[in-house]
């Protein structure tokens, strides 16, 4: 399932490549899309009209053609992995800890899979401010005699796991809400987990607002990122949280 779960990720990577593959060559044609955001069915449209059209040499429109179905193949194949992951996720044996993990804003199920397939198991860390250790997201320490000098994160654990909590934490930037995904990812599971991510929900928003008022944006989500050790509980997820 860790290879899984790599796997996709890598195909993540791969419909971004070909994403720049696209912009790049329209853009050294003098071809920008304004109208809207990138992506999203407008822009989608606009380059579907773009390659029918007259605008671009025979040449350009086979090369484009080529980028076009190259990122479909891509993202036609990250999708299927998707739904293989989703199955397994809600199979027996990962089921329990996905659910609770995914109460938590942020976290949707290929996030929980990266954590619990990458960590493996939680047992072996004794305190929840060692999973942080674990995946590098602790400050460096520069220190010679009486001096004591933080740094930034080690970066010394699981990338993954990293690039998944900072995602996380972006959402910590607005106030606490419990939006529709959230609110049917929470549907059923124990009302002390729930009430867990809730309360993280106003800690972590506070605390990201702290530090970007005297620091950077990146610092603060960063911070977020790594105060999530007091709400992840190293036993299957979020086993161990009390009423």
């Amino acid at each position: 399932m860790r290879d899984l779960v790599r796997c996709r990720q890598t195909f993540q990577r791969e419909i971004l490549r070909s994403r720049h593959y696209i912009l790049k060559f329209l853009s050294r044609r003098g071809f920008v899309f304004r109208h809207g955001r990138r992506w999203g069915r407008k822009h989608r449209a606009w380059l579907e009209r773009l390659l029918h059209q007259e605008q671009l040499a025979p040449q350009d429109r086979a090369v484009f053609s080529e980028y076009l179905a190259l990122m479909d193949y891509k993202v036609s194949r990250r999708d299927d992995l998707d739904r293989q992951i989703e199955e397994v996720a809600f199979s027996d044996l990962y089921r329990a800890q996905v659910q609770k993990l995914a109460c938590f804003r942020g976290i949707s199920t290929l996030s929980a899979m990266t954590l619990i397939t990458a960590i493996g198991d939680w047992r072996r860390l004794e305190r929840p401010g060692q999973i942080m250790a674990y995946l590098g997201l602790v400050p460096s320490e520069h220190s010679s005699g009486p001096r004591n000098h933080k740094g930034s994160i080690t970066k010394a654990g699981n990338s993954r796991c990293r690039h998944v909590l900072v995602q996380a934490a972006c959402h910590y930037r607005h106030r606490p809400a419990v939006g529709v995904e959230l609110e049917k990812r929470q549907r059923g599971q124990p009302p002390a987990v729930i009430a867990h991510g809730w309360k993280a929900q106003h800690r972590l928003y506070k605390t990201y607002h702290r530090i970007a008022n005297r620091k950077s944006s990146h610092i603060a989500v960063v911070a977020v990122a790594r105060s999530f050790d007091g709400d992840f509980d190293p036993v299957a997820g979020v086993e161990r949280v009390q009423p």
